[in-house]
Formats: C-alpha cells, structure tokens, sequence
C-alpha cells in the first residue's frame, strides 16, 4: 500500500512497533515511526496532520478479539482527536456472508481456531459501526486468496458485505489499489468492502 500511496503523490507515514526493522521502507516520501494501534495517545500523536489512516495490523500473540476490538477503540478515538477524517481497516474473508446473516465463518465444519480468529475481526466491526459521525470509515476484506507475488492488473471487483461470485484472488498490488482508491475518492463508508480481481 505504501508504493501504491506514494506513486499517487501522497505523504506516508508508516507506523510499526520496531522501525529499525523497517530502515529500508523511508525515504522523502515515507517516514517510518513506531507506534501502537492500540493506544489512542500513539495514534493521535503518529496520524495528527495526516488525511487518511489504513490499519492493517495484527497482533497473534494476544487474543484475536482483544486486540482488533482495542486497536479499533484506539484507533477511532486517536483519529478524531488528531482531526484525521477517513480511516480503512483491512478485515478478513471469513467474516462475509455466504447468505443473509449467514458468514464463511459459520459454515459446518469450519475449523474451530479460525473460527476464533475471525470472530475478532466481527468484533473490530461491531466496535467501529459504534463510532459516531465524527469519523468515516470502512472495512475493506480481500478474498482469502490475497496473494503477495502476483502483478498488478489494475481491476477489481467489490461487494457489500458479501463473498463475490467467481475466483475469490486478488494481487497485494491491486488490493492497495482497492484501499488506496476508497482514500482518495470514498465510495462505500461504514460496511465492509468485499474486493476481489
């Protein structure tokens, strides 16, 4: 996202917990810093100035739905007192519906430790859909085929809420052009944001 974001013109601030593992990402473009999704105080101090924030992190050390609940509690709360408008949190497949009211997740036999998993990423959603009008945000979910070597093709498909028909792939180059398209231009606001090639 971050190649993606710069080719576009814009300022990034990337936001990890060890920046020095991440020397090689800085640049004119890109300042690397560290924070932490979870606490307010860290993302009102890292996104204060900024336009848009993308959260894509992911803590597998600490139970699934503490962590997203509290990194989007935090997340909400540091962005609007930062006076950042637009925020994008990448979700995950398994939480799509399938049928009405009806997720990948809930489907017999599905295993029980990514069922846990996924049921934070439900929790994030529910945490975010309480946040009030001071903050637009969206949940874009790629497929569960995301995959990281394949080119760009420049196309994506979308759907609210929903598994899309057809291949469930997308390249981490055209999933960044997904995310990176709903910033610069916002078209979908407080649903999750199914896209796929």
């Amino acid at each position: 996202m971050v190649a993606e974001a710069v080719a576009r013109g814009h300022a990034v601030t990337a936001v990890v917990r060890d920046p020095a593992k991440y020397a090689d990402l800085g640049s004119d473009a890109v300042t690397v810093v560290r924070g932490d999704a979870t606490d307010a105080a860290s993302v009102r101090n890292v996104t204060a100035g900024h336009d848009a924030a993308v959260n894509a992190s992911v803590r597998l050390d600490v139970p699934s739905e503490e962590y997203f609940v509290s990194a989007a509690e935090a997340m909400t709360t540091g962005l609007t007192a930062a006076g950042v408008g637009r925020l994008v949190v990448l979700g995950i497949a398994t939480t799509l519906e399938t049928a009405p009211g009806v997720r990948v997740m809930d489907a017999p036999g599905f295993p029980e430790q990514y069922r846990v998993f996924s049921q934070g990423h439900v929790a994030e959603f529910a945490a975010l859909g309480a946040v009030g009008s001071e903050l637009d945000w969206l949940m874009v979910v790629p497929p569960l085929d995301l995959d990281p070597q394949a080119p760009r093709t420049g196309r994506y498909r979308t759907a609210v809420g929903t598994v899309l028909d057809g291949p469930g792939h997308i390249s981490h180059p055209d999933l960044a052009l997904a995310v990176l398209d709903e910033i610069d231009e916002p078209g979908h606001s407080r649903v999750q944001l199914a896209v796929a090639d």
